[in-house]
């Protein structure tokens, strides 16, 4: 399935629409993990576990949106963004969504 962030599939013709698909996802942090990335904004450095957590949760959510789509009989989804919110302390969303189309 194509996705993409722009108003078209680059060498492709949109020949259906089928409106907005979506898809979304909370996690919350680790506790041992927490201890970590306490020491390292003593020290300095990338929260290495914090930014793998982040992509399995973008993952997940672009995966439930183009579920979506395909159940709709869409093979692209367009317009693609994302947005974050926290949710609970220690706990964010990551939502995804997008225009799911055919195209050929």
């Amino acid at each position: 399935m194509d996705i993409t962030n722009i108003e078209t599939v680059p060498g492709k013709t949109i020949t259906a629409h089928y409106g907005l698909v979506c898809g979304s996802t909370v996690r919350s942090k680790n506790a041992f993990k927490d201890l970590g990335a306490s020491l390292k904004n003593i020290f300095g450095g990338e929260l290495k576990s914090y930014t793998k957590l982040l992509d399995e949760t973008r993952q997940e959510a672009v995966d439930r949106m183009k579920e979506q789509a395909k159940s709709l009989g869409a093979n692209a989804v367009v317009n693609v963004r994302f947005a974050t919110s926290d949710v609970a302390a220690g706990a964010a969303e990551i939502y995804v969504y997008g225009t799911a189309v055919t195209v050929r």
